[in-house]
């Protein structure tokens, strides 16, 4: 599914759930410009949640119905496809709590969802479910928080072979273009910067499933390794690694880069 930048908003008896629009922006040091854009696009409330307690600054929600909704769109691609017309039945669902947990900076809650027509369903979901007119899934949601606002963003060149992500910046000089790209990479610095080659200040780390079995294992460990040759090339020592992941550390853990 797509990644969304959300905040918590707080109405009344409620929280919002906000999608909020990074398509258009204005990155201008005038706040009335920046406001004059943010306004004139429209946001996204992706739920409401209902206010069970308050204690200071801190207030406890009932995120159950959100997380047994359909936010996937299953339904809508099951008719796509002409499978049939489903729909989410909470009597058959629940929050899936073997998948559901917490790390330092991120939360993960799973939902065990199922999925009821009165049809008979088609070709495709009589092949795979054992009862085409109910059909159980998994859903997974990660709520993850963002980082500092250190970060360095590179403009992108089409040449670069990276990917790159869009929007509109309408604080651009008009004689300029509007839309402003750059690339998505891993936020990388040298300890010495003026050094021709240095140690990074934080190297990047991938971790290998340690459910991998031999001889995949170490193909993947030096298949994955070879990136290190690149990151050497431009002056950064042993700058990308990649190891077993540590007895006890769980993959969902997004302080992990995870290889599976």
């Amino acid at each position: 599914g797509d990644t969304r930048v959300v905040k918590f908003e707080r109405h009344g008896n409620q929280v919002f759930l906000k999608h909020i629009n990074l398509e258009y922006r204005a990155l201008s040091d005038n706040p009335l410009e920046r406001l004059a854009v943010e306004e004139a696009f429209a946001e996204s409330i992706l739920w409401g949640f209902p206010i069970e307690a308050e204690d200071n600054d801190r207030l406890l929600v009932n995120a159950t119905g959100f997380l047994l909704s359909d936010a996937h769109g299953i339904s809508r691609t099951l008719a796509d496809l002409d499978q049939g017309n489903y729909s989410v039945d909470t009597s058959r669902s629940a929050i899936y709590l073997p998948r559901t947990r917490n790390f330092p900076l991120n939360s993960e809650f799973e939902a065990l969802l199922t999925f009821t027509t009165s049809g008979a369903g088609g070709n495709l979901v009589r092949s795979v479910t054992p009862t085409p007119q109910s059909i159980t899934v998994r859903l997974h949601h990660s709520f993850v928080q963002l980082p500092d606002d250190n970060y360095q963003p590179r403009r992108f060149h089409p040449q670069s072979g990276y990917f790159s992500r869009s929007f509109d910046d309408y604080a651009t000089p008009i004689n300029q273009d509007i839309t402003q790209r750059y690339i998505a990479r891993h936020r990388l610095q040298k300890r010495d910067p003026d050094a021709p080659r240095s140690p990074p200040v934080e190297p990047i780390i991938y971790y290998l499933d340690a459910g991998v079995p031999e001889p995949v294992r170490s193909a993947l460990l030096d298949g994955a390794r070879w990136w290190n040759d690149a990151f050497e090339a431009i002056g950064f020592e042993n700058g990308f690694q990649v190891e077993i992941l540590p007895e006890g550390a769980d993959p969902m853990d997004i302080r992990y880069n995870v290889i599976q």
